[in-house]
């Protein structure tokens, strides 16, 4: 991702439903419509446990 920080559209692996995270989020990240765990922090980059549809 690069030096500076983005925000990544994502699709869910369990329902499909997309959303949009912070590229370098420093907690976990839930999808909103299922509750599956899409991102974990990782100390820089967010380690992305879904499918990255676009990076804004």
């Amino acid at each position: 991702m690069g030096n500076k920080a983005k925000f990544v559209k994502i699709k869910c692996s369990k329902c499909k439903s997309t959303q949009t995270i912070f590229g370098r989020a420093s907690t976990k990240v839930k999808c909103l419509d299922c509750g599956g765990i899409v991102a974990l922090p990782s100390g820089g980059n967010a380690k992305i446990r879904a499918r990255v549809e676009e990076v804004l």
